[in-house]
């Protein structure tokens, strides 16, 4: 079971989610996940999970309580860490791309706070500990 086919899913209107999952084509790499800018000229996050509105709602600190700064941080060593996990086939269950992030983009506060919370996410629901989130986030 592919749990992580929501978190490819995750990035559709300003990521390109190209997963591979076919089992007569496993030896092809999957995509990397890409940041790609909307109609609107910004980057945004889309998660296609049925929970994740209930998560960001009612679980994940709300934005303002970071700093974009903070979360371009987090997000560089989170997404390391991920690609990483993915690079050396751990939790293939759950990741099942690598992403393809560029600290030197300025993706606004907006994108690296949902970016954050993706990662958040999939600690609260898979119990994923990716070392860059803290206890309480």
């Amino acid at each position: 079971m592919k749990k992580l086919i929501f978190l490819l899913s995750i990035l559709m209107l300003s990521l390109s989610c190209s997963t591979q999952n076919n089992a007569a084509n496993q030896n092809k790499d999957n995509a990397p996940i890409q940041a790609q800018k909307n109609e609107d000229g910004e980057y945004d996050l889309e998660v296609l999970d049925g929970q994740w509105n209930y998560f960001i709602n009612a679980v994940a600190k709300p934005m303002n309580m970071y700093s974009e700064t903070y979360l371009k941080t987090k997000n560089q060593f989170l997404v390391s860490e991920w690609n990483s996990y993915y690079f050396a086939g751990r939790y293939r269950n759950i990741i099942e791309s690598s992403i393809d992030y560029d600290p030197n983009i300025d993706y606004g506060l907006k994108f690296e706070y949902k970016l954050y919370q993706v990662f958040a996410f999939v600690k609260w629901k898979y119990g994923l500990k990716l070392n860059g989130l803290g206890a309480t986030d």
